[in-house]
């Protein structure tokens, strides 16, 4: 009985657990459903809120939202910068600024905005054209025009200006930021206004400039459109210079977050030349005073049909300054008004603009292959050292010519028995056969190829010639002849240069070049471009006897007396060379010098291609362009004066014209020629006293001239020297031969061929 008791009592109190759990779920299940009933409710009310919005201004967000990703988040260009170009010394001479293209969305500017009252306007129109006349001072009848035209209306991409600088960027930026401290006493109305100016943007650009405008212009090039180039170091150098461009990446990921990635550009290196911009200064100020004393236009600058310089280092290679007389302003390479009328440029065709734009841009001393004349010489003067024909003993006898072949050539002169110094001196083409014969044709190329000549240099500049050269199916007995005093074949003036350098340097062949070094963003070296020994062409001792030999010229009575500065001891050579066809006065004068005469430390070559003048052949308008560089250019260089008797204040320090070298008008000293001078010292205090000086105004011995290549007058002990002679009269036919071995006949024959 008491077990189904006990029993009993435990069934009616489990029954009592469950009947209470299921009343605690009834409650629960009515809170839930309540707890869901108003959630539903507020949803409900908030999707009509977002409809509402959504109908009365979602277009205004919308475009909102279009113009920051637009402006923040879409993919956009990084443009890289390229690189700078300095001198040796760190003075720019090509750089990369920073400007800005102001862009205008004018979709985004015309958005019509639906107001609370259920109107729209056009929100943003006014108070973003008021911000870009006022801030940025862009005409307003331009920027309505881009708004209202069908063609641009709806453009989301117009060109408002085009370099912007970054003082303005920031100023409009500063308008439009009315969080800004500076804005801070704007009233809500006007805050409102700003935070309407909508669809303005920037584009990052840079602008390639040149500080020093047309200094160096023919080594410096230009850039077409910032980035690429054909001309010059910005040509040749162009990969270096330009680097990548990054980007900017921008999307929503799947929760709908925007994320942006940037790739950053990679600027381009610099390029530090071995041009040194107070070298090419003073080749400037040189070529300038030459200009102004034979140019008989306006502009000043018809003095010679060309004029080249080089100055070169001639232990390394690496060229100094590079100069013609055909300057243009590289931030304005295409003007041709300097070099021709309005009329003329107007009459021009694409194709003849084009060729006079290039003739322009061209480099006269690397592009330019012209019979080298006679600063040729002292290199058939080393090749017959090295080929042993030459000794201290060698002498030859000058009758006034030789007969070659068929062709009688004639020197200019008739100078006797010569030493080699003498056959230098005297630039004697009797003499200069003989040893060319001797060297002979097949030496005589072979050392012609040593010196490089007949090839390209390889100098880092584009459009280098590489002139013409006999070889051994062309080189005959009149050939070889006329060679050896540098006629019948071309050379450019950067094969001259590099030439004679090697010969006067220990006979060690340097290659050209006018870059040093390479330099990334942060001025760290990334490549060091160190002169290139390419081959021996002579011995030292053959050196040796060709800078004594080229001593003679700047002598009393040698060619390249008048250029010759007191105080300092010079070697050098002119070059006079009459252009095809023979026998039209018109030629191309040269001189190479270079300091000191023991030990080069700068190399110049001038050459003046038909000089502006009545009567062309004399060596004195390249002479007086040198001794005008050669005047700043040694104390500039820390070269002090090595002859007897001078220091530094003995210097002449002024310019001289070719007129004074023509008409004599200096007095004779024993070191050298002194003038009066422009600019400088007096001639009084040009030379110490005891150094030999002769007035040569009052007295007839030492009179001198340069005419053509060969001293004029007579020397001091009242020696006649030798006499200019351009024709020798072949008295058994009648006929004048030049020298080149062209006789009368031939020329006739050759006009004949050619009209």
């Amino acid at each position: 009985m008491s077990r189904r008791t006990n029993r009993r009592e435990r069934l009616e109190k489990r029954r009592e657990r469950r009947m209470r759990q299921r009343r605690i779920g009834h409650r629960t299940s009515r809170k839930l459903v309540g707890l869901f009933l108003l959630v539903v409710l507020c949803l409900a009310g908030l999707a009509l809120r977002i409809t509402y919005i959504n109908a009365s201004q979602g277009e205004r967000y919308e475009r909102i939202v279009q113009t920051q990703a637009q402006q923040q988040y879409s993919s956009s260009t990084i443009p890289y910068r390229r690189g700078d170009i300095t001198d040796r010394n760190g003075t720019i001479l090509a750089s990369s600024e920073k400007e800005y293209n102001v862009i205008l969305d004018c979709k985004v500017v015309n958005t019509e905005v639906n107001g609370l009252d259920g109107t729209s306007s056009q929100t943003y129109l006014e108070p973003t054209v008021k911000a870009l006349v006022n801030v940025l001072g862009i005409d307003e009848a331009s920027i309505r025009k881009l708004l209202t035209d069908d063609e641009t209306k709806n453009s989301q991409y117009q060109i408002l200006k085009k370099g912007l600088s970054i003082t303005d960027k920031q100023k409009f930026e500063e308008y439009t930021d009315v969080t800004s401290e500076e804005n801070a006493k704007l009233t809500d109305e006007e805050k409102e206004e700003r935070e309407d100016i909508k669809g303005v943007w920037f584009e990052e650009n840079y602008v390639r400039t040149y500080p020093l405008n047309s200094l160096a212009c023919d080594t410096i090039g230009f850039t077409y459109d910032g980035t690429t180039a054909d001309w010059g170091i910005e040509g040749y150098y162009s990969d270096i210079l330009n680097g990548v461009d990054g980007r900017q990446y921008g999307y929503y990921t799947d929760n709908a977050d925007v994320e942006q990635s940037t790739i950053a550009a990679k600027d381009g290196d610099n390029v530090v030349s071995t041009i040194d911009v107070n070298v090419q200064q003073i080749i400037r100020d040189a070529l300038e005073a030459y200009e102004n004393e034979q140019a008989d236009n306006e502009e000043k600058n018809n003095g010679a049909k060309n004029v080249g310089v080089v100055v070169m280092d001639p232990n390394t290679g690496e060229v100094l300054g590079l100069d013609s007389d055909k300057w243009y302003d590289l931030n304005n390479p295409r003007d041709l008004t300097p070099f021709y009328s309005e009329e003329e440029i107007k009459k021009m065709s694409n194709d003849d603009m084009m060729d006079a734009l290039s003739n322009l841009w061209q480099n006269f001393t690397i592009s330019n292959a012209f019979e080298p004349g006679s600063v040729y010489k002292p290199i058939t003067v080393a090749e017959g050292y090295t080929t042993g024909v030459l000794n201290d003993n060698s002498t030859f006898i000058c009758d006034g010519g030789q007969q070659v072949a068929d062709k009688y050539i004639a020197c200019e002169g008739t100078h006797g028995q010569v030493t080699v110094d003498e056959v230098v001196k005297y630039s004697c083409n009797d003499a200069l056969m003989q040893i060319g014969a001797l060297i002979g044709e097949k030496n005589f190329l072979k050392y012609d190829n040593i010196f490089n000549f007949g090839m390209k240099t390889g100098i880092d500049l584009p459009g280098e010639s590489s002139g013409l050269l006999f070889d051994a199916d062309t080189m005959g007995p009149v050939e070889l002849a006329t060679s050896s005093f540098g006629q019948g074949f071309t050379v450019t003036m950067i094969q001259e240069a590099a030439a004679i350098s090697a010969a006067i340097n220990g006979g060690y062949y340097y290659k050209p070049h006018v870059v040093k070094q390479i330099t990334d963003e942060n001025g760290a070296v990334v490549q060091t471009i160190n002169p290139v020994l390419e081959r021996r062409t002579n011995t030292e001792a053959v050196s040796e006897k060709v800078r004594e030999a080229m001593g003679t010229i700047m002598e009393y009575g040698g060619t390249g007396y008048v250029a010759k500065i007191p105080g300092y001891s010079m070697g050098g050579k002119t070059g006079t060379a009459e252009t095809l066809p023979r026998g039209n006065n018109k030629y191309i004068l040269s001189f190479i010098g270079f300091a000191p005469l023991d030990d080069p430390k700068v190399v110049v070559y001038v050459t003046v291609d038909e000089p502006n003048a009545e009567n062309q052949e004399s060596s004195c308008y390249a002479e007086s362009i040198a001794r005008n560089i050669f005047t700043e250019l040694l104390p500039y260089m820390n070269i002090f004066p090595d002859e007897d008797g001078y220091t530094a204040s003995d210097v002449e320090t002024g310019f001289v014209t070719t007129a004074q070298m023509i008409n004599k008008e200096f007095s004779i000293g024993e070191n050298g020629p002194i003038y009066t001078t422009t600019g400088g010292s007096a001639s009084g205090n040009a030379t110490p006293s005891g150094n030999g000086e002769t007035d040569a105004s009052t007295t007839e011995a030492g009179e001198t001239v340069t005419g053509n290549d060969t001293t004029v007058g007579t020397a001091q002990d009242g020696t006649d020297l030798p006499t200019v002679d351009i024709g020798s009269e072949d008295t058994e036919s009648g006929n004048d031969y030049f020298t080149d071995g062209v006789s009368n006949e031939d020329l006739s024959n050759y006009l004949a061929e050619n009209q």
